[in-house]
């Protein structure tokens, strides 16, 4: 199963007093998914979207994320352009990671910002784009 990730800048320890609520980063996930436009916005049916506070273990074995690095978003699945239609069907997730973007981003409006950022990057993975087309369309 291919798996996209969008790793942390600047791979600072995150701090608990810099944290906000679980429920202000749902709304900014849910303002972030609203500005997608159509047709993309479908493709979000396609696609369960996942907050956790953190990458999992395997999720950064697998992605080699080293100790000093952590992901702030990852899409688990088979992208679009990579569909079979003798495939079974798995589920795609694009994973949000919480704690790592609070911690990097304390500013509510930077925060809002690269939330956004994550989800298009990780929406982008799902269609089919590449990490290097999405830094040529700046979205990285």
């Amino acid at each position: 199963m291919p798996k996209r990730r969008r790793r942390s800048r600047t791979g600072r320890s995150r701090s608990p007093t810099r944290l906000t609520h679980h429920r202000r980063f749902e709304e900014l996930v849910d303002e972030a998914l609203a500005t997608i436009p159509m047709p993309f916005a479908a493709a979000l049916d396609e696609v369960a979207i996942v907050i956790d506070d953190e990458p999992s273990a395997d999720q950064r074995r697998e992605n080699e994320i080293e100790p000093d690095e952590t992901l702030y978003g990852l899409y688990e699945g088979v992208p679009r352009t990579e569909w079979g239609a003798d495939w079974l069907a798995e589920p795609n997730r694009i994973v949000l990671f919480r704690l790592p973007l609070e911690a990097d981003f304390a500013d509510p409006d930077e925060l809002a910002d690269e939330v956004w950022v994550t989800v298009v990057h990780e929406l982008a993975h799902h269609l089919g784009i590449d990490d290097e087309r999405l830094h040529a369309l700046g979205v990285d």
